[in-house]
């Protein structure tokens, strides 16, 4: 009997995904555990793997990359080697929607169609289409000016400009982030506090070590957190939860809207490994290519605004996290050394907590820990 592939649930939250396209065709034998077709969630992109050996079979009004489907709908069959299948209709809902992360459920008896090829249409990078669907462009009515016609993100982004009072839905990636972004307004009780801290050390320090700013905080946010533990907890009911281990997050402003991967044991990497691992988790959030466990565990994020000119600003806890750290753009500003007036780097800090989990006075101790690291790198930032 044939065993449909259905949208599965990423996430607990997760109503809705967005198909990306196969990853075999119709006819195609499978083994278990292949991945058969890429679906984004509301985090992030994902090979789906099978479950089950067989062949693939596609309905020829399967799902096209770009459509948007709701979690247990059936988008394909596993069947047996000679077995004749009838398909009468697809993206049928499944009744139990406890659908676990494989892609496929055990097998009620449907009739499903014969599966001819599925019908080919317009070309467009994956990076064009995650766009289109941001924006609500049908990417599909768009000339392309890639190679054979192929459609770009720069084409889509010119539709939008052509099209005055567009009205611009939002993706699920969207939608999951506004949610998330409402239920930190009305689950914590944030105060943010300021200071500056003096980075002229840091800049021959990530010269040397060939890492980013955000590398260099990365690191001395987990070092920090380890005095200063109460910023990593989490309010649960009547009690606060002390993190297991201390994973960093980092705010990355992608095309398909703001993405927080998480940097894992940061506090036992030197700053060339973070920097090592933040690099590759940047160039597979913006390529889509994130998972789910890139995504999870984070119990700090920093984000930093410096390369587009902000100072101080105020971060929105990434709940339900306790706290977050803004970083300003690095300046040169005149300070006293003694008696003479010397050229020094400075960067304003910003942090968030959760007034329910920690106080203000150990917040500033926290501060205060973190600029005496970043103030003295090669010292505070050892090897740990």
């Amino acid at each position: 009997m044939a065993i449909p592939i259905t949208i599965p649930r990423l996430g607990w939250s997760m109503e809705e995904g967005i198909f990306l396209g196969w990853l075999k065709k119709d006819g195609d034998p499978v083994r278990a555990g292949e991945s058969i077709f890429r679906l984004e969630s509301e985090k992030a992109a994902e090979d789906i793997e099978c479950h089950d050996a067989g062949i693939l079979r596609i309905a020829p009004k399967g799902p096209k990359d770009g459509d948007t489907l709701p979690v247990g709908c059936v988008i394909g069959y596993i069947a047996s080697v000679g077995e004749e299948l009838q398909i009468a209709d697809f993206r049928l809902p499944i009744a139990d929607k406890s659908v676990a992360p494989s892609g496929v459920v055990p097998a009620a008896r449907l009739h499903v169609a014969t599966g001819e090829p599925p019908v080919a249409t317009t070309i467009a990078s994956p990076r064009a289409r995650r766009v289109a669907t941001e924006l609500g462009i049908d990417w599909t009515k768009l000339h392309g000016t890639g190679r054979g016609g192929r459609i770009r993100e720069r084409d889509v982004r010119a539709a939008v400009s052509l099209s005055p009072g567009l009205l611009v839905s939002l993706s699920p990636m969207r939608k999951a982030g506004v949610a998330r972004l409402i239920e930190s307004a009305r689950s914590t009780v944030p105060v943010t506090l300021t200071t500056t801290a003096d980075v002229t050390e840091l800049a021959n320090f990530r010269k040397q070590a060939k890492v980013g700013v955000t590398d260099v905080f990365v690191k001395a946010v987990a070092l920090a957190l380890q005095q200063h533990p109460l910023l990593a907890a989490r309010f649960a009911d009547d009690h606060l939860v002390l993190p297991e281990a201390i994973n960093i997050g980092i705010a990355i402003d992608t095309d398909a809207g703001l993405i927080v991967p998480v940097v894992h044991n940061a506090a036992t990497l030197s700053v060339e490994q973070i920097a090592i691992k933040s690099r590759d988790l940047i160039e597979r959030a913006r390529t889509g290519k994130l998972t789910s466990k890139d995504l999870q565990g984070g119990v700090f994020t920093i984000t930093n605004l410096g390369m587009f000119g902000i100072d101080a600003f105020t971060p929105i806890i990434n709940y339900p996290e306790a706290a977050i750290l803004g970083i300003g753009r690095i300046r040169r500003v005149p300070v006293f050394v003694g008696d003479q007036v010397a050229a020094r780097d400075e960067v304003t800090l910003s942090l968030t907590f959760d007034h329910r989990v920690v106080d203000g006075a150990p917040a500033a101790r926290f501060l205060r820990s973190l600029v005496a690291a970043i103030e003295r790198p090669t010292g505070g930032l050892g090897d740990q």
